[in-house]
């Protein structure tokens, strides 16, 4: 990755179990329909559930504005991690973004840190300004990564799916 450090991130404890956190988080279409800026994703071939290596494509909305991505899965631990890289339609670096899920030490929950690094050319930013109408994409993400994380949280916790015992 040309950027070591991320540019966005959030953390948020919710009250369900790792694995019905990563059964959200795993599965772009369904994870979707919590984001601010992404409106649609589907999956890309035969593909229909993570695994390394799976494509998916994300649609994505600011306004007036409308643009699309190509994903490809990389990591998937279940119950752990889910983590993709984001690239444009012709195959430029855009992003990455990582989904953490560690279980609450007092066995109530768990905690799901959402993390996005940039991995964008220099050169590309002023296109992707333009493109998407967002100059300061880190202020941007870390809003936009606090919106997805409480309504995750407001899901799971509403819909009681794997609550653990207190």
């Amino acid at each position: 990755m040309p950027f070591e450090q991320p540019i966005a991130t959030g953390r948020i404890t919710v009250n369900a179990s790792p694995a019905a956190v990563y059964r959200i988080v795993s599965d772009p279409t369904v994870m979707i329909t919590f984001a601010e800026e992404a409106y649609r994703a589907r999956w890309l071939g035969r593909t229909t559930r993570a695994a390394v290596g799976a494509r998916f494509r994300g649609y994505n909305r600011k306004g007036r504005r409308r643009w699309f991505t190509n994903c490809t899965v990389t990591d998937v631990r279940e119950n752990e991690r889910f983590a993709y890289d984001v690239d444009t339609p012709f195959g430029l670096p855009i992003s990455r973004w990582q989904y953490d899920i560690t279980p609450a030490e007092d066995g109530g929950g768990c905690t799901v840190t959402e993390t996005n690094w940039l991995r964008v050319p220099p050169w590309f930013i002023p296109l992707a300004i333009a493109l998407t109408g967002t100059a300061d994409r880190p202020a941007h993400n870390t809003r936009n990564i606090a919106t997805t994380l409480g309504r995750l949280k407001a899901h799971l916790e509403a819909t009681h799916e794997d609550q653990p015992s207190t």
